[in-house]
């Protein structure tokens, strides 16, 4: 199997993140992505999530029962803080004979370089990132200390293009404390969980 691997926060799951994991699945031929929420995202260390089981859910009713797409909660099971590294080698051993992709946004590979072990992800997964119609084409370059010229080669091979698409999960979480529409920023199903969980309101807001 062919199986795209895609962390994040998911707070909340939002159209561009839908569409970005369309892309990878589509262009990349992948036979299935699973979207992966983070216990404890290493670079959000001070942030204050949504609720484990909300975040799963919202995820739930995302993918609305498309078979492409699945949702493990391998990281959220383990606790602590999620490091991509450690989940790839569990996915790794329970999984030996299917090959791995890591979707990455154009903004996630830059980060690469100071996540753990990145050296180690490159070979356990091939990533897959992702480049925006409009923006500066990814910088495949900081990937060589860490990685053979030959893998680099291949992981430059593997990028893929998507629509330009401007939604932040911390926009549409101010935008829902401020009282604002998130009407298709998100799924209906998932606007409809937010605003009847309350999610994401400012103490005192009606």
């Amino acid at each position: 199997m062919r199986l795209g691997i895609f962390g994040g926060s998911f707070d909340p799951v939002h159209l561009g993140h839908l569409l970005l994991a369309e892309c990878c699945r589509e262009q990349r031929r992948l036979d299935e992505v699973w979207f992966m929420p983070a216990a404890l995202p290493p670079h959000k260390l001070k942030a204050t999530l949504a609720a484990d089981s909300a975040r799963v859910e919202m995820l739930r009713l995302a993918i609305g029962g498309d078979t492409s797409y699945s949702i493990s909660t391998l990281e959220i099971d383990r606790g602590g803080v999620s490091y991509t590294v450690d989940t790839l080698a569990s996915l790794r051993r329970q999984r030996p004979d299917d090959r791995l992709f890591l979707l990455l946004g154009a903004d996630s590979l830059a980060d690469l370089p100071t996540w753990r072990e990145p050296g180690r992800i490159c070979e356990l997964a091939t990533p897959i990132v992702v480049a925006r119609a409009g923006a500066m084409a990814p910088d495949f370059g900081m990937l060589a200390p860490f990685i053979s010229p030959e893998r680099l080669v291949e992981i430059q091979g593997h990028q893929v293009e998507m629509p330009a698409v401007d939604l932040r999960a911390s926009e549409i979480r101010r935008r829902v404390g401020a009282g604002l529409s998130i009407r298709f920023r998100t799924p209906r199903a998932v606007e409809m969980y937010i605003a009847t969980g309350g999610l994401y309101r400012v103490a005192g807001a009606r």
